[in-house]
């Protein structure tokens, strides 16, 4: 199978009813979560969690949309809940314990499925769907393109005020949000005034996914990558370069279609992305990957190489870090599989 033979189309109306957490995340509760002793803001995540989805089936009733000035909902506590911190202390555990705990209708996407379904169903019928619903979360809050910063600000202020709860993740804290990639202030302005809808919720520790391990598993030869290609049923095998055309042919929110019912991903070939645009294009797919647990194996220069020095010292590290961080556990998972 390769991936490049796959052109993913996702439908207007299948946007909403897929907006649930990916596999990886469909069985975590805060009960699985395990909190870093060294680490009590970990602790204390879970607690804040938990009372923030225990608010939301209480209550007044929610206030029914109305566009363009609905009124704010008068909760207990702030509509927005944010969790900020590293790569790697279970921001999306939580993030997706806080949904499971949730009382429906409720939605999960990513930032960039978001923006996807704004564009889409265009922003008055995306904030109507949306708004029927008590709880949107929001993994991977990025600010990659000031229009999306722009948007999605406006749309979070309408579904809050038409009483929607919203939870989210980032590594950044919601003042900070695009600090080292933009300048303009009209964009700061925007981020200040979304940053006071929501409570901020610290959580510290080390990238649990290396805690204790080995070093990543090194590339293979490109003989048993073919073989492994061959042994493992519903695996896909492509050529890095190819793939990274192809993902460049695609909208990012199509990626974890693109490998959903693979097995094992193979890449021959790999090298480091040759600029910013390839690069943040890999880490969605990373994601993808991560959040659908599909071990990846590859040939070439190691998956750790895969951004430049100059990549990971610029506004998009934390990005790049996370990436990977989760390649590098896929890695071990394909290591494994593959003896």
């Amino acid at each position: 199978m390769h991936l490049t033979d796959r052109r993913p189309e996702i439908g207007a109306d299948e946007l909403i009813t897929a907006l649930v957490p990916p596999p990886r995340f469909d069985a975590v509760r805060f009960s699985t979560y395990v909190p870093n002793p060294d680490e009590p803001s970990q602790a204390a995540a879970v607690t804040a969690c938990s009372e923030f989805a225990g608010r939301i089936g209480g209550g007044a009733p929610k206030k029914r949309f109305k566009l363009f000035g609905g009124g704010s909902a008068t909760p207990s506590g702030p509509m927005g809940l944010y969790l900020d911190g590293g790569f790697g202390v279970g921001k999306t555990h939580l993030l997706a314990s806080t949904w499971h705990a949730a009382p429906s209708p409720k939605a999960y996407g990513t930032f960039v499925e978001l923006t996807h379904l704004v564009g889409a169903l265009g922003f008055t019928e995306a904030v109507r769907r949306l708004a029927e619903h008590k709880i949107l979360a929001i993994d991977e809050f990025e600010l990659d393109d000031p229009g999306d910063t722009m948007l999605v600000t406006r749309l979070l202020k309408e579904l809050t005020n038409a009483g929607v709860y919203v939870a989210a993740t980032s590594n950044t804290l919601p003042d900070k949000l695009g600090e080292g990639r933009f300048a303009a202030e009209d964009f700061l302005r925007e981020i200040q005034s979304l940053s006071q809808r929501f409570s901020v919720v610290r959580v510290d520790g080390p990238d649990y996914r290396h805690r204790g391990l080995p070093d990543p598993p090194p590339p293979v030869d490109d003989a048993t990558l073919e073989a492994s290609a061959e042994q493992h049923e519903g695996s896909s095998i492509d050529d890095f370069d190819k793939l990274v055309d192809h993902l460049a042919s695609l909208h990012p929110s199509k990626y974890g279609r693109l490998v959903d019912g693979v097995s094992m991903v193979h890449l021959r070939g790999v090298h480091a992305a040759p600029d910013q645009n390839v690069g943040l294009r890999l880490v969605a797919f990373a994601d993808r990957l991560y959040d659908r647990a599909i071990p990846v194996l590859s040939s070439g220069e190691p998956l750790s190489n895969l951004f430049t020095e100059e990549m990971m010292q610029g506004g998009y590290r934390k990005k790049y870090l996370r990436a990977v961080s989760r390649l590098t556990a896929l890695a071990r998972d394909a290591s494994t599989a593959k003896a």
